[in-house]
């Protein structure tokens, strides 16, 4: 996300840092750069002169000091404008109500609803260890109430079956909570039916079963990558229900990120969380100060700590480097629990845009780095592994001709990929070594700093 938005403003800062000073002329210079960007990523017009003439202000103002470069000033001001500009600080649900607290998610169909509404459930379930029921009031889509059922089940959460409940979707909205109440459940999820367009027949449905369900949190789903319009159908589910927050969904493959510079200014509705993949744990708390040092390519540190917290597994990762120092080499069955605890952070290319100065490296080195591996050039690669004995894992040395083959066989792939993967795997075997030696760390940034080798995460 943002990465169209990201890569023309560090073009803009880079030619600010060779200025001398900042004038009036090269901050204009600058700003159109900047506008220039903004309406690209399909931000409103309105919006980016907005943003546009408060960040002038503030650059050429007493706010900037004589100690800063001219890059570095701007930066900073930027920075603080985004950060505004989507919210200042996460807004996070409000769980502090009386139980159930009820939960109605609400969207043009596609968005992502009921996929939201399973990750939703997940989060709930595993990070504020809540019971949660899960209702589908979408009498009109086949086979959504299934769909529905199966991503309960996946999160830990109960689904309310409104098969003894008439066809109508505020009578089964008033059913589960009923249920809610009656299983002393925590929070009660309510996935709304979607059309394709603003209606006024959806709108008149759907305020009934909010009228019925009276919930503590209204939450617009909204597809990402449909810009503008994600944000014309915030407004008008606004004026029908009063929205508390908005979901944007699909974030993972929208490079403009308009959706998301614009939404909370344009209807005063905080951004709660951001879908950034399929899995069910692919929902990430919205926090406007970690996205727009993204976006200017400082990292976000802090959220890669949270996720490594939750999801790596840590009595395997003190195994590994135990066994490291101790001078055991790092095998194929290492690499493959890299690989999986890599894929449950979003994999590779997820992680690396986290990280701060990776858009100080070489464009070529960028690029081999954030294109290392995708989700089926991982299981691929799992795949491959998992083919092997326990012995091959351990003492790869041994894998000849006939057992290439029998892998390849085994995992449904060509022998070359068993190649490329063994290839790939005696550098990476390399590089650990030299991770493991003192001040390995550094020698291996310094070399991908100069546009050396980085680490091979391809199938």
């Amino acid at each position: 996300m943002f990465d169209q938005l990201s890569d023309q403003l560090k073009h803009t800062f880079r030619n600010l840092r060779g200025r001398g000073r900042l004038s009036e002329d090269n901050i204009a210079q600058a700003m159109r750069e900047v506008r220039i960007a903004l309406l690209e990523a399909d931000v409103s017009l309105e919006i980016t002169r907005e943003f546009v003439a408060r960040v002038k202000a503030r650059a050429l103002g007493r706010e900037v000091s004589a100690s800063l470069s001219p890059g570095q000033a701007v930066i900073g001001v930027v920075k603080s404008e985004l950060v505004e500009l989507m919210g200042e600080a996460n807004d996070a649900l409000d769980l502090a109500a009386p139980p159930p607290v009820v939960i109605l998610l609400a969207g043009l169909q596609g968005a992502g609803k009921t996929t939201t509404t399973g990750k939703l459930a997940h989060h709930l379930t595993q990070r504020h260890r809540k019971t949660v029921l899960v209702a589908g009031v979408d009498v009109h889509r086949p086979a959504a109430a299934e769909q529905l059922r199966l991503l309960c089940d996946a999160a830990g959460a109960r689904f309310f079956d409104a098969a003894a409940s008439p066809a109508d979707p505020v009578a089964i909205a008033t059913a589960a909570l009923a249920e809610a109440r009656r299983s002393a459940a925590d929070a009660l999820l309510i996935d709304t039916a979607g059309r394709q367009h603003i209606d006024a027949q959806l709108m008149d449905e759907i305020r009934r079963i909010h009228h019925a369900a009276g919930p503590h949190e209204t939450l617009f789903v909204a597809d990402s990558m449909s810009g503008q319009d994600a944000v014309n159908s915030a407004r008008a589910f606004d004026r029908a229900l009063a929205l508390t927050g908005v979901v944007l969904t699909k974030t993972d493959g929208d490079a403009r990120g308009g959706a998301a510079l614009s939404i909370r200014q344009a209807t005063g509705k905080p951004i709660k969380f951001l879908g950034v993949g399929e899995g069910l744990g692919a929902l990430e708390a919205f926090h406007p100060e970690r996205v727009a040092s993204r976006i200017l390519g400082m990292g976000d540190v802090l959220t890669l700590v949270e996720e490594a917290e939750r999801k790596v597994d840590k009595q395997k990762a003190e195994k590994m480097a135990a066994k490291m120092a101790g001078g055991r080499a790092f095998d194929l069955e290492d690499f493959r629990d890299q690989l999986l605890q890599m894929e449950q952070m979003g994999g590779m290319a997820a992680l690396l845009e986290k990280l701060p100065g990776l858009d100080r490296l070489p464009q070529q080195a960028r690029a081999r780095a954030m294109g290392r591996t995708d989700g089926k050039k991982t299981a691929r690669t799992i795949a491959i592994i998992n083919a092997m004995t326990p012995h091959e894992r351990r003492f790869p040395a041994v894998l000849r001709g006939s057992r290439k083959r029998r892998i390849a066989k085994g995992a449904g792939r060509p022998v070359q990929e068993v190649n490329q993967l063994l290839k790939q795997f005696m550098q990476m075997q390399k590089m650990m070594k030299k991770m493991n030696k003192k001040g390995g760390m550094k020698q291996l940034l310094a070399q991908m700093q100069r546009g050396g080798p980085v680490p091979p995460f391809r199938a």
